[in-house]
């Protein structure tokens, strides 16, 4: 057991460092790893800002270290089937994602708390969170949009604890969204993806072309069926029957990196952090066109 993250790093029976930290330390935490020559398994959302993501994509290749952003989704049995059967539907016009996840935290941030989760020192708020999944699925489904803007609902942090909670930022960052629709422009179509911390709904994630449409079931976090509808056939497809469906994605998240790690694939692993780099990207822009400032944009 540490308590001193240098020491930790020093130790050298351990060759990868799973970081699950607040946000806003992603990119502190897993640039130290990295110089202290370990792998990182890196939990989303990867990091705040752009410029930090590509260093530390740089300083993972540069040192031919294994750097993972742990969202399963593109991970999955069922996002390969997802990309089998896109084609089916044609042209694809429209896509529309949510994920409404209610938390008691709200109900602290009300009572004038203020929840590291909700905190903008920390990076929180709900497209950072929830709305994350949306968008990096529409990114490594269809690459990054032409332009992104957010519409959320927010919440004023005015409350003497709140204040106090935001240390430096109070005065120049009273706000955070629980929750909010990010839209994307495509050149061919328009996607619309929800987020929230503040209702509870059908999370839902489907995708229409021209000649049909298809569903994922329990949205772009659940992954539990591939629902392909067309004007002359309608199939389901499920290759995700682990047992317990609350840790379903996780386990498969691991067991394909795990034969992946196993297989020594680092190209591989290389370049599914494009996508994540186009994800934080998106990320960034849109949260400050809509006033969101986090403590790192400093």
């Amino acid at each position: 057991m540490y308590t001193d993250m240098d020491a930790f790093l020093a130790d050298p029976d351990f060759d990868f460092v799973y970081i699950a930290t607040p946000n806003l330390l992603h990119y502190e935490q897993a640039k130290k790893a990295l110089l202290a020559g370990k792998n990182v398994l890196l939990e989303k959302p990867f990091t705040t800002r752009a410029d930090h993501a590509k260093e530390l994509i740089d300083i993972a290749a540069e040192k031919d270290l294994i750097l993972v952003e742990m969202n399963p989704t593109s991970f999955l049995p069922n996002f390969e089937i997802l990309k089998r059967e896109l084609p089916k539907i044609g042209r694809v016009r429209l896509v529309m994602g949510n994920y409404s996840q209610f938390t008691p935290l709200y109900n602290d941030l009300k009572a004038g708390e203020l929840p590291t989760y909700f905190n903008p020192r920390f990076a929180g708020g709900s497209l950072m969170d929830l709305n994350y999944y949306n968008v990096y699925l529409n990114v490594v489904l269809f690459g990054k949009p032409d332009s992104a803007t957010y519409f959320a609902n927010m919440f004023p942090l005015t409350s003497p604890k709140q204040q106090e909670g935001l240390g430096d930022l109070a005065g120049k960052s009273d706000i955070i969204d629980t929750s909010g629709v990010l839209y994307m422009q495509y050149p061919d179509f328009v996607s619309m993806s929800f987020g929230a911390k503040d209702t509870f709904g059908d999370n839902f994630f489907q995708i229409e072309g021209e000649n049909g449409f298809i569903t994922i079931g329990n949205g772009p976090n659940g992954f539990s069926d591939i629902h392909v509808k067309t004007r002359d056939t309608d199939e389901t497809f499920n290759e995700m029957t682990h047992p317990h469906p609350f840790t379903n994605r996780w386990y498969y998240e691991v067991k394909t990196l795990t034969k992946m790690l196993l297989a020594d694939e680092r190209e591989a692993l290389r370049d599914r952090l494009q996508a994540t780099l186009d994800t934080v990207e998106v990320m960034e822009e849109s949260r400050k066109d809509a006033g969101l400032i986090f403590d790192g944009d400093r």
